[in-house]
């Protein structure tokens, strides 16, 4: 398999798991709260959601996302303790990162961050969290990268001299 049709197949699938990870962990949250599920999307072709109403602990439930979204894969990973595994959490951690920040500039009032902060989150968290995932995520996610691309295609092993064929 071509290196570009991995690295594909292993971007959509960092992309299943994070958009699954990220918005179950809204759902855990919502429930952990008290929150009564009204209507949940995990598909990741579509734009994943839940809603609960009521919602007693907003805060938490939208916390709970983007935590839960790379906690639970890098905890799989550690557990795991493989290449692809990790190429999927790294994703994980940068893709929420950058997923707050660009909800942050965007300024959607459906995406986490505005969500965030109506909820009462300051903005030095939604900072922090963004710095610490995008960096981490970033060197982690480029070497996972670098390692897709670098790694040599199968070559059958030579055969000896006079071997069978």
């Amino acid at each position: 398999m071509s290196r570009w049709v991995t690295l594909a197949a292993l971007l959509l699938a960092g992309w299943c798991v994070m958009t699954f990870t990220h918005e179950a962990g809204h759902i855990v949250g919502g429930w952990l709260g008290g929150g009564t599920l009204i209507h949940a999307e995990l598909r990741p072709w579509r734009l994943p959601h839940s809603l609960f109403e009521p919602d007693p602990h907003p805060l938490f439930t939208v916390w709970s996302g983007p935590l839960l979204g790379v906690i639970v894969p890098v905890l799989i990973a550690w557990i795991v303790r493989h290449r692809v595994v990790w190429f999927l959490a790294d994703f994980c951690v940068l893709a929420n990162g950058t997923y707050l920040a660009t909800g942050w500039i965007a300024g959607d009032r459906y995406l986490d961050t505005q969500r965030l902060f109506d909820a009462g989150a300051g903005k030095i968290s939604v900072v922090l969290y963004c710095a610490v995932t995008i960096g981490i995520g970033y060197v982690r996610f480029r070497r996972d990268c670098l390692e897709v691309f670098s790694s040599q295609p199968h070559k059958p092993a030579a055969q000896a001299p006079g071997a069978r064929k």
